[in-house]
C-alpha cells in the first residue's frame, strides 16, 4: 500500500508541474503546443539522469523511486517512459524492437485518437 501512496503523491506533484508548465508557457491551442514539448523534454531529461543513477549507484529506494519515476514524471509525462524504454531497447541491441516500439505508439497513439474523437463526435 506505501508505494501506491508515493505513486499517488508524486502524481500530484507531477500533474501540478505540468499545470505550472502550461501556466507559464501559454496555452496549448495557440499554434505548436509548446508546453507538452517542454514537459516530455524536461520529463525525458530527468527520466535520463535518475534511471542512470538508480542504475549505476543505486540512487533511490522502491519508494522514492516509485514517488519520483512513477509518480511526478509519469503523471508530468508518460513520453519519458517511452522514450526510457525505446532507448533501453536500442541500446540493448534491440535495434528493429525500438523502432517497431516507437512507430507503433505513434502510429497507435494518433489512430486511437482519431477513434476517440470520431467515437465522441457521433454519440454527441
Amino acid at each position: 500500500m506505501g508505494l501506491f501512496v508515493a505513486v499517488a503523491l508524486g502524481g500530484a506533484v507531477g500533474a501540478c508541474l505540468r499545470y505550472a508548465i502550461v501556466l507559464l508557457v501559454g496555452h496549448e491551442n495557440q499554434g505548436f503546443p509548446y508546453a507538452t514539448l517542454i514537459a516530455n523534454v524536461v520529463g525525458c531529461v530527468a527520466i535520463g539522469i535518475l534511471l542512470f543513477l538508480i542504475d549505476q549507484r543505486e540512487f533511490l529506494n522502491a519508494h522514492w523511486r516509485v514517488l519520483v519515476v512513477t509518480g511526478i514524471l509519469g503523471s508530468l509525462t508518460t513520453f519519458s517512459t517511452f522514450s526510457y524504454e525505446s532507448y533501453s531497447l536500442w541500446m540493448s541491441g534491440e535495434r528493429s524492437l525500438a523502432v517497431a516500439a516507437v512507430s507503433a505508439n505513434v502510429v497507435v497513439g494518433i489512430a486511437a485518437v482519431a477513434c476517440g474523437w470520431t467515437a465522441a463526435s457521433r454519440l454527441s
